[in-house]
This record gives C-alpha cells, sequence and structure tokens, in this order.
C-alpha cells in the first residue's frame, strides 16, 4: 500500500516551474492541488445559482472564486503551521515544506497573512450582511487543525467549514439566511463528510499509529455504508431545498445526475491504493454537476 501512496505536495506543471522558494509558498498553500479549493468554491456557487443569480451575478461566482482560491490557501497554511510537527509522521503529508523543513516558520506566517489579505478584498465586494455571514466563519477555520486531535469526527467540523460559501452566497443575493439556503448549506455538509472520509482512507494506517482520529477509522468496517448514508442524506436536503425554491416534481430531476455520480463513486470504492484519492477528487465534477442543477432550478 505504500508504494501507491500519492504525496500530498507534489511540484508539477507550472508549480514546477517556479523558482524553489515561490514553488514552496505554492505548496504551501496547495496550489499544485486546486480541487481544494473547487470543494471550497462550489456551494457557494450553487447558493448564488438556486437563489436565482447564476447568469445576472456571475461577477459574484468569480469572487467568490477568487476568494475560494485565497482561503482554502490560508486555510492550508495555518493547518501545516498547526500540524508540522504531525505532518513529519505521516508518509503522505511528510514532504509539506514545513514538515519537511524546505520553508521557515516565519515565512509560513508572512505568507499566511498575505493570503488573508488577498481575501479581504473579495469580502469587501459584498454588501454588508454577507460581509457578516463571512466572517462568521472565522473561529470555525481557525478551530479545524485541532479537531482531529479531540473527535473521531473532524469531517463534520470541516463540512461546517468547507460549506460556508453556500451560506454567503445565499445571503448576498437573497439578502437573507432562508430556509433553501440553509438547507443547502447543510446537505453540502454531510457531502464533506462523505467525501472527506473517502479521502481519510489513505491514511488510515499512519492516523492509527501517531494518534490522530479521523471518521474513516471511526467507521472501520463500514466506511461504503457510511458513505452512501452521508451522500444519501446530502441529496434529501438538497431536493428539499430545490422543492422550497420551486416546488415542482420534474424539479427534482435537475438532482438526477448528481445523484448517479455520488451512487458510482460509492459502488466502485475500493478502500486501498490510489482509488480513494480518484474518488475525491471526482467530487469537483459532482460540484459541477450540482451546479447545473441548481442554475436550472433557479433560472427557470
Amino acid at each position: 500500500m505504500t508504494d501507491t501512496i500519492v504525496p500530498d505536495s507534489e511540484a508539477r506543471g507550472l508549480v514546477a516551474r517556479l523558482p524553489q522558494g515561490a514553488r514552496n509558498l505554492a505548496l504551501l498553500a496547495r496550489f499544485d492541488r486546486p480541487i481544494g479549493w473547487w470543494l471550497l468554491f462550489w456551494p457557494g456557487a450553487w447558493s448564488v445559482a438556486l437563489a436565482g443569480g447564476g447568469v445576472a451575478r456571475w461577477p459574484l461566482i468569480a469572487w467568490l472564486l477568487l476568494g475560494s482560491i485565497a482561503m482554502r490557501g490560508a486555510g492550508c497554511v495555518f493547518n501545516d503551521i498547526v500540524d508540522r510537527d504531525l505532518d513529519r509522521q505521516v508518509a503522505r503529508t511528510a514532504v509539506r515544506p514545513l514538515a519537511s523543513g524546505a520553508t521557515s516558520l516565519k515565512v509560513a506566517w508572512v505568507w499566511l497573512l498575505g493570503l488573508c489579505l488577498l481575501g479581504l478584498v473579495v469580502l469587501f465586494q459584498l454588501r454588508p450582511y454577507a460581509q457578516v455571514v463571512a466572517l462568521c466563519s472565522l473561529g470555525l477555520v481557525a478551530a479545524y487543525p485541532f479537531m482531529k486531535r479531540i473527535t473521531w469526527w473532524p469531517q463534520i467540523w470541516l463540512g461546517l467549514v468547507f460549506s460556508w460559501a453556500a451560506l454567503v452566497g445565499w445571503s448576498e443575493v437573497a439578502g437573507a439566511l432562508s430556509l433553501p439556503g440553509l438547507l443547502l448549506y447543510a446537505g453540502s455538509i454531510v457531502w464533506v463528510v462523505g467525501y472527506d472520509t473517502i479521502y481519510a482512507l489513505q491514511d488510515r494506517e499512519d492516523d492509527a499509529l501517531v494518534g490522530i482520529k479521523s471518521s474513516a477509522l471511526a467507521m472501520g468496517q463500514h466506511v461504503r455504508g457510511g458513505v452512501t448514508f452521508c451522500y444519501g442524506l446530502a441529496l434529501v436536503l438538497w431536493a428539499v431545498a430545490i422543492w422550497q425554491v420551486r416546488p415542482q416534481p420534474l424539479a427534482l430531476l435537475a438532482l438526477a445526475p448528481m445523484g448517479v455520480h455520488l451512487l458510482w463513486q460509492v459502488a466502485t470504492l475500493k478502500e486501498d491504493g490510489a482509488d480513494p484519492l480518484i474518488k475525491f477528487r471526482s467530487n469537483r465534477f459532482a460540484g459541477l454537476l450540482m451546479f447545473l442543477a441548481c442554475l436550472v432550478v433557479g433560472s427557470a
């Protein structure tokens, strides 16, 4: 199994062509792994589309994308600062710039501040109500790196954080946090728990040795069933959100492609080797399918 582990930081593409110092900063922010900011971005895009702003508010969607890139990068840097000692003990994360010593702690803090300032630029593009909603996430973000030390379900906390853009996008377009937006957010939380449990399958052996907790370890031999439950509950919550916006049975059919994709994930999941990473990364496409569903319903 060790031979199939994909390192957490890989200098590929444009990142590989950067000077060493800039490359380390890019790796700290996981610019080599865009899947993270796609997953942070999609719930915000869904909420804008479902609230009816998928076409007219396309600049907002673009700002949310930029904010997702910046804040996902900032979150990764902060996570690496907190977890640098643990990362050295896990095969997949031992090559991270801080864990390996390629980047100093001081440089990492400066880089974190720079990414946060970019996120602040995005924040100023929102109306005051949505700005307050966005700022309310900071406590959750700051606490996340510590969750794996105190709970077997850090993925739930990650879901709270990675789904927050749904609340921001909905409040910006709709002007308030109403039931459809809250349901969209709740569905995204359990979707995150599902896909991050799949992701955590890569580290089960190392996590157990160093004392890191995860839902993949908590579920034990029932990972497939647990992920199926999470995905099923997400679809139910999203269906109710769609029904709140457009109470027509035909509107629910928009979720069918997303449902089929999530079913494919759990039906073909292999719990070792490279497959967990492949299935995890496929959620970028799942996010697109959900966006199209919200766009169709919100624009009808």
